[in-house]
């Protein structure tokens, strides 16, 4: 009895597999071919696009596309930190300074006359001029080493192109948490490496390393999470393949200029 219920399960099984065969159509389905994903993943906007709020203060023009810095800086990264985060210091430090007698003074005097107790102006005044300075003396293919009277001075003050760089490095990597590793011109006119925390720099008043920034090295998290992680040496050294000499060197032979007397 169970095993002629069983065929009869098993015939009753294969009509209804030969009718549902008999009705169905074979159509042929377009496969659409897969997406480029590393096209979409780097794709990214128009630097010329981002303005900050009106206000005193505006944003530098970016001097090359986002993924003029690959790559050592991904495309991503510079948009985000460009777009987001400078857009952002520059916002909050016209807010800071809207209705005071802020408004009437350039960037450096408000640097170096700051009351460090006033955060708000401290922090969004020093990220407006770092970042500045970090775009600034970037560039695509760049890199090497400097030459001409900057050399010398390196040389000079330093002993040594390679001993600079190592002492940019440390000083890089062992600021603790957010800041900044900076190349400067002292009040006696001498090249000295040093780092600041946050957004801190040379031009405030009690720094650790005082004098006007040649060159400045981001080590916020943001200038590089992207791209290196938590491998904040991978990003510095690939930072000296995009310092760009020429726009430092001009930046020392400015400071070494004697002012002239009014």
């Amino acid at each position: 009895m169970k095993k002629t219920k069983l065929l009869l399960s098993s015939l009753v099984l294969v009509l209804a597999l030969q009718s549902c065969n008999k009705e169905k159509k074979l159509d042929e389905v377009q496969v659409p071919l897969p997406e480029n994903t590393e096209e979409k993943a780097t794709a990214v906007g128009n630097p010329d696009d981002v303005a900050a709020d009106p206000g005193t203060f505006k944003m530098m023009k970016l001097p090359y596309a986002y993924n003029a810095l690959e790559p050592y800086i991904d495309a991503k990264t510079v948009e985000i930190h460009y777009s987001k985060h400078h857009v952002g210091y520059v916002n909050n430090l016209n807010k800071a300074i809207a209705g005071t007698a802020l408004e009437k003074q350039t960037i450096e005097e408000i640097l170096g006359k700051l009351d460090l107790e006033n955060k708000t102006v401290r922090n969004n005044a020093g990220g407006y001029f770092n970042h500045n300075l970090y775009w600034e003396i970037m560039g695509a293919n760049k890199g090497g080493e400097p030459t001409g009277a900057l050399a010398e001075a390196i040389k000079k003050d330093f002993g040594s192109f390679e001993t600079f760089k190592t002492q940019l490095t440390e000083a890089a990597t062992k600021q603790f948490g957010s800041g900044w590793a900076w190349l400067v011109v002292d009040k006696s006119g001498k090249l000295v490496v040093g780092s600041t925390a946050n957004q801190d720099n040379p031009l405030m008043p009690n720094m650790s390393v005082s004098g006007t920034p040649m060159l400045g090295l981001d080590v916020w998290e943001h200038a590089y999470y992207l791209k290196y992680q938590n491998k904040r040496p991978d990003y510095i050294t690939a930072f000296f393949n995009l310092i760009n000499w020429d726009v430092v060197a001009k930046k020392y032979e400015a400071a070494k200029a004697p002012v002239a007397k009014v």
